[in-house]
């Protein structure tokens, strides 16, 4: 193990990795749990630039899958570029064509003029998220496109089904009830609407509801419960007429509007029909936690912030600093009374904790006890330690290790665990002194680790993946 603290460790995080490789057999240090077998399949950006131009912010990285495959105690890796338009755009004429979140390609007012009326166009990167529809996986982002990868060789195979809007999220939900995919997507247009919809496989999508707004709200992520979705409007919002001319990337053109608060539309599964809006503070939010209904209350987790400072620390000018000062999300859990208009807070956790996860089978849109997620110390760099939180206790638990910074913990829970936390954390940690990155098996229970296996080569830092037990 290396113990070495390195000022800045971190940014070999955001540095490039070129190499796509096909690894049989990687060391293990520890022993597996006999049980786990199935495969880690990992998104995120990889390539943080084309030609002589840089993409600006984390989010616009080109997009890398990563496979970690468990079988008898062994594990095998994989990587590969997702061959999205954008990717292939970028390698053969060797600069940035599409937009991205934060990052535009260079085009002209004449350009920009002939595109006013026009909704807004984004391109495939698909670098945050990855998600089954029917047979096929897909590797997702905030743009309508999705791609669809073979899940044993990383190829890619083609696009998926659009997204009925030209922005979408990257974290759609299961129904607790009927097990479809559950998603929204901004339409913008003369009559912007939020436009929520679920679906089975491809071609077979149905239109839950379509809500009109004027204003559209950022947001990266939504709630689920068993009879309602929930879309918490952040006044980080945009006017979608400004956005062709604007010159800006897209992100750039959504202001933080404190002064209209948060606003939580609440949609009936079933019918579509809008529940009720409730208005409570200000604040911002990428990733929700959980939701569920409690007599007569929804309860609504997730990782909030103050406001949307945190976007623009996302920056990679920023981020690659020797000590960029990031914003601390705050645990905190929303109670909307169905039968009025209050909106009440309460922080959850003393500890800071983002890219959320829990044991999403059994606890989707219920009632549960378990959260983990990143954190970061105090005076730490960046991200360097994965935290459990016990909701009903109010207690926290951390991993850490000098030098070290931890991804998102993934649960995989124990064929016929008993408990919600019985089975076991995986994440990709970047090691700064070694120069390289390792797939960590913690035990969920009490966090101790149970085994590690290197790869030769760095890993940038990723969003999100999912685990699956048949490919």
């Amino acid at each position: 193990m290396h113990q070495t603290q390195i000022a800045g460790g971190h940014r070999l995080g955001f540095q490039t990795l070129e190499e796509e490789r096909s690894l049989d057999a990687v060391p293990v240090e520890g022993a597996l749990p006999a049980w786990l077998a199935g495969s880690l399949l990992r998104n995120g950006p990889a390539k943080f630039e084309a030609g002589e131009r840089g993409y600006r912010h984390w989010f616009d990285g080109l997009a890398m899958l990563h496979r970690f495959t468990f079988s008898g105690g062994a594990v095998s890796y994989a990587n590969r570029f997702l061959q999205s338009r954008a990717y292939r755009a970028a390698r053969e004429q060797g600069a940035i064509v599409y937009s991205e979140f934060a990052t535009d390609p260079c085009r002209s007012l004449f350009k920009r003029a002939a595109s006013a009326f026009s909704p807004p166009a984004f391109g495939d990167n698909a670098n945050v998220n990855i998600t089954r529809l029917g047979d096929e996986f897909l590797a997702m982002t905030e743009t309508p496109i999705p791609v669809v990868f073979d899940p044993q060789t990383l190829q890619t195979v083609g696009v998926g089904e659009p997204a009925p809007g030209q922005l979408t999220v990257a974290h759609p939900h299961r129904s607790p009830k009927t097990g479809e995919l559950v998603s929204y997507a901004t339409h913008f247009g003369p009559y912007t609407t939020y436009r929520v919809y679920a679906q089975r496989s491809r071609g077979a999508r149905r239109t839950i509801a379509k809500l009109p707004v004027s204003r559209p709200a950022y947001m990266h992520s939504f709630a689920i419960t068993e009879r309602y979705v929930v879309l918490v409007e952040f006044p980080l919002v945009v006017v979608p007429t400004a956005i062709p001319l604007s010159g800006r990337p897209f992100i750039e053109n959504y202001h933080w509007r404190p002064q209209r608060g948060t606003r939580f539309r609440v949609i009936e599964l079933e019918t579509g029909k809008l529940r009720g809006t409730y208005e409570g503070e200000p604040f911002f939010a990428f990733h929700h936690v959980n939701a569920f209904e409690q007599g007569g209350e929804l309860v609504i987790d997730l990782c909030a912030y103050e406001d949307a400072e945190i976007v623009r620390g996302l920056y990679l000018e920023h981020l690659r600093q020797e000590h960029p000062a990031l914003p601390d999300p705050e645990l905190r859990r929303y109670r909307l009374r169905l039968d009025g208009t209050s909106v009440e807070c309460e922080p959850l956790a003393d500890v800071g904790l983002e890219l959320p996860r829990i044991d999403y089978g059994r606890c989707n849109g219920r009632p549960y006890r378990y959260v983990y997620g990143v954190g970061q110390r105090d005076g730490a760099d960046f991200l360097d330690q994965l935290v459990k939180v016990d909701i009903e206790r109010g207690e926290s638990s951390v991993w850490s290790e000098p030098g070290t910074y931890p991804g998102e913990p993934v649960f995989v829970p124990e064929p016929d665990g008993a408990d919600e936390d019985t089975g076991v954390l995986l994440s990709v940690v970047l090691d700064a002194a070694a120069r390289s990155s390792f797939l960590l098996v913690l035990n969920a229970g009490d966090l101790h680790e149970l085994a590690r296996a290197r790869v030769p080569h760095h890993i940038p830092f990723g969003f999100h993946g999912q685990f699956a037990t048949e490919l």
